[in-house]
């Protein structure tokens, strides 16, 4: 995966080893988990099933492999130990898609599946199942006709995809796939309480992560209470910690510590540390999850941060300079360096050297007033949050602070312009001609 986005054929993956950062061991992998889409659209890889060494199998996301090379996997160290469970959306490429029949579409004829290529796709850091290795001639119990092998797109094999007709949560999942967060939400919404609760459990933990952040409080609450209560801690661990602490706040005092008790303990703790700031002020909305960078990090290192799509806008505008430790919270904060600046110096650049260390940073108690108030003066979308001791806490973004300003029912509203409606005229002389 590094320097560039190569196919990998999932045969050569079976039984290899899964590496941590530091190069220990964690297991090795088993198989690997898609999702099949409607119609003849390639699927999306999800992730590795990787058995460890007490034999538990688990699920490993795409999410947090960072490298695929030399008969290894390297992932980012973060593993959740719950055994795997496979779910009714999903497919396992080696117990159920490889040896399987299929036809070729140009000719009809029926192909043994052998291996299947994947790739990442730069652009949304997804992975797709797009080539298809078969064999033709027809493989039997007692002889076996080797007849010619070739490697062809997804979409000229029949025989795997999801069938279009039906109303079950797969074919409804694939209509959705392609809209954002907030639109799904709002689709979701309108929906009936048991197809919310299909839908939901059909989607993976970091789309519906993602989704839920969109969600009023009630359809929150509603979904992660249908949800088994592990996969409800995963899925609050793949949420923003804000959002998620604001769910977790929302929840009975009994449901929320035993979906604490199933999180992982650095999660929790973070949650716990969330959730002890009143709502509506700075330590309440902010994200623990910023981009710090220390002092001898160079402009390079900052904009490789930056460039992580997982990242929304507003976090990657700024990076935040501070002694370690790196995760918050920080050793002392010394300053922030915004987007714009690291675009205008050189690679090798210092990071300390560029501070705007003039901005006054936010107290964790201030109220959402006083939030506001800054984003409007100092025309900033993202502030760091810093305690009495000067340590980093995390970035209140102006996204969270519009979310706790806007009415109750603003995610009611439609934002669409109706094209037949024709637009205002402008008020003569308003922004000049």
């Amino acid at each position: 995966m590094a320097g560039g986005t190569p196919r990998i054929f999932v045969s050569h993956l079976a039984g290899i080893a899964v590496f941590d950062p530091n190069g220990d061991q964690v297991g090795r992998v088993r198989d690997l988990v898609v999702i099949l889409r409607v119609g003849r659209k390639p699927p999306r890889l999800l992730g590795l099933v990787v058995e460890l060494s007490t034999r538990r199998r688990i699920f490993l996301p795409m999410t947090r492999v960072t490298s695929i090379e030399s008969g290894q996997v390297i992932t980012t160290g973060v593993l959740n130990v719950r055994r795997f469970e496979q779910r009714p959306t999903e497919r396992l490429v080696f117990g159920e898609l490889l040896d399987r029949r299929v036809r070729l579409t140009d000719t009809g004829e029926e192909v043994t599946v052998l291996d299947l290529g994947a790739q990442q796709r730069p652009a949304r850091r997804e992975w797709e199942v797009d080539r298809v290795f078969v064999r033709k001639g027809r493989t039997g119990t007692f002889r076996r006709t080797r007849g010619e092998s070739l490697t062809v797109e997804w979409s000229q094999v029949t025989g795997f995809s999801l069938e279009e007709h039906g109303q079950g949560a797969e074919s409804l999942l694939a209509t959705f796939e392609q809209l954002r967060p907030a639109d799904l939400a709002n689709v979701l919404h309108h929906l009936s309480a048991k197809r919310r609760a299909e839908v939901a459990a059909a989607l993976d933990d970091d789309r519906l992560a993602d989704v839920l952040e969109e969600l009023p409080e009630d359809d929150q609450i509603e979904i992660l209470g249908k949800l088994k209560e592990e996969r409800a801690a995963d899925v609050l661990e793949a949420m923003d910690p804000d959002d998620a602490a604001d769910l977790l706040a929302d929840l009975p005092e009994e449901d929320k510590e035993r979906l604490l008790s199933l999180m992982q303990p650095a999660d929790a703790a973070e949650m716990r540390r969330l959730m002890s700031y009143e709502e509506h002020t700075a330590g309440g909305l902010m994200t623990t999850e910023p981009i710090v960078m220390r002092p001898d990090s160079t402009v390079a290192d900052a904009l490789a941060r930056v460039r992580n799509p997982d990242l929304s806008p507003a976090l990657a505008a700024q990076v935040y300079v501070c002694r370690p430790p790196d995760e918050t919270p920080t050793g002392k904060y010394l300053g922030t360096v915004h987007f714009q600046r690291l675009l205008r110096d050189p690679p090798y650049t210092l990071v300390s050297s560029l501070l705007d260390d003039d901005l006054q940073p936010l107290d964790p108690e201030a109220t959402l007033p006083i939030i506001a108030g800054f984003f409007a003066t100092y025309d900033m979308v993202a502030a760091p949050v810093v305690d009495e001791t000067g340590s980093l806490l995390g970035a209140v973004t102006v996204d969270d602070v519009l979310d706790h300003m806007l009415p109750d029912d603003w995610r009611e509203t439609e934002f669409h312009l109706d094209e037949d409606e024709p637009a205002p005229e402008k008020e003569a002389g308003a922004h000049g001609a």
